[in-house]
């Protein structure tokens, strides 16, 4: 008597009719189809993003082209619109948050992984999740109250006398500008590096620090030669998502940047954003040339944003997976 013929995918799932039926009366089929419109529409929901970017920035890219790229001129009276002093400002407060975040981060993460107790790593890992869910407005309002006068008094003069003979330390001191903004953006990020690195860390077998251990070595030396470069995968992927965040972040940044559209090498100058032109001036927009210019920048930030990301969770993924002992060979 002859069967109907059935496949197997890749899942193990099988497609013949039989099969089929089965699991449309057992709900599988069902939720299978449900869960699959779930993941479609937040495909679709970023596809419309990109397209609606990218139709809306039509005048800006057919009139500048590449010129807006390296363009310093943002003058919406003339029509003259250039994206340099924004992705040289996101760029270098970004840079400056990671250059101050990763090592306090990366080191916080260590300690709270292989060395704390573990009800004190418990308790600190509660109070930094914590720290990470506090909405940027408010660090911007700590840094305009308190960082901001203190860099102004105290910093920023004692790095102009000690340094002041590099471009990046010269100028006065008016307290906001790209180090401030840095520092800012590295007290948000800290958070996430700590949390996605001591989930990285703890995820390496116990035979790498068990292996370093019985060759003779301390648990300092098991940690740094053994532990961390098995997670060094992992521990990028924290740093990535760090950077997408910083590259992001708006309020904070607004607040404490100085909001002046120039590029200076002098980290004591004010600066401005991606994020914070956005903010300050999107709803003002006059003129379809200034609206689809300012679209533009929000095209370039989401774009930039979107693969970091994507990079960042493929590495921890990655990480996990051979930390688990899931990776086929």
């Amino acid at each position: 008597m002859a069967t109907a013929p059935t496949t197997v995918d890749a899942a193990g799932l099988s497609w013949g009719p039989r099969a089929l039926i089965r699991r449309l009366r057992s709900g599988d089929e069902i939720a299978r189809l449900v869960t699959l419109v779930f993941a479609l529409v937040v495909v679709l929901l970023a596809a419309m993003l990109v397209i609606q970017l990218w139709v809306n920035s039509a005048q800006a890219r057919h009139r500048f082209g590449l010129s807006f790229f390296w363009n310093t001129t943002w003058d919406p009276v003339a029509g003259q619109f250039g994206a340099l002093p924004f992705v040289y400002g996101t760029l270098v407060t970004s840079a400056l948050g990671l250059l101050i975040a990763v090592p306090l981060g990366l080191g916080a993460a260590i300690f709270l992984a292989e060395l704390a107790p573990r009800r004190l790593s418990d308790n600190l890992t509660f109070l930094i999740d914590l720290l990470a869910a506090v909405p940027s407005v408010i660090y911007g309002l700590l840094g305009v109250f308190i960082l901001v006068p203190i860099m102004r008094t105290e910093i920023q003069p004692a790095l102009k006398a000690a340094l002041g003979f590099t471009p990046l330390f010269r100028g006065p001191a008016y307290g906001i500008g790209f180090l401030t903004a840095g520092l800012v953006l590295a007290v948000m990020i800290v958070p996430f590096i700590i949390s996605v690195s001591r989930e990285v860390l703890l995820a390496v077998p116990g035979d790498q620090r068990e292996a370093a251990l019985a060759l003779g070595a301390t648990r300092w030396e098991a940690t740094w030669k053994a532990v961390v470069p098995y997670a060094r995968t992992g521990i990028m992927g924290s740093i990535f998502l760090a950077l997408a965040r910083a590259l992001g972040e708006t309020m904070a940044v607004t607040m404490v940047i100085g909001n002046n559209p120039t590029v200076s090498s002098s980290l004591f100058s004010p600066g401005y954003s991606i994020a914070a032109v956005l903010a300050n001036e999107f709803s003002e927009a006059t003129g379809n040339l200034y609206l689809s210019a300012l679209i533009e920048l929000g095209l370039v930030l989401f774009l930039l944003t979107f693969v970091l990301n994507g990079m960042a969770r493929l590495l921890i993924v990655l990480t996990t997976s051979r930390g688990s002992g899931m990776t086929q060979t």
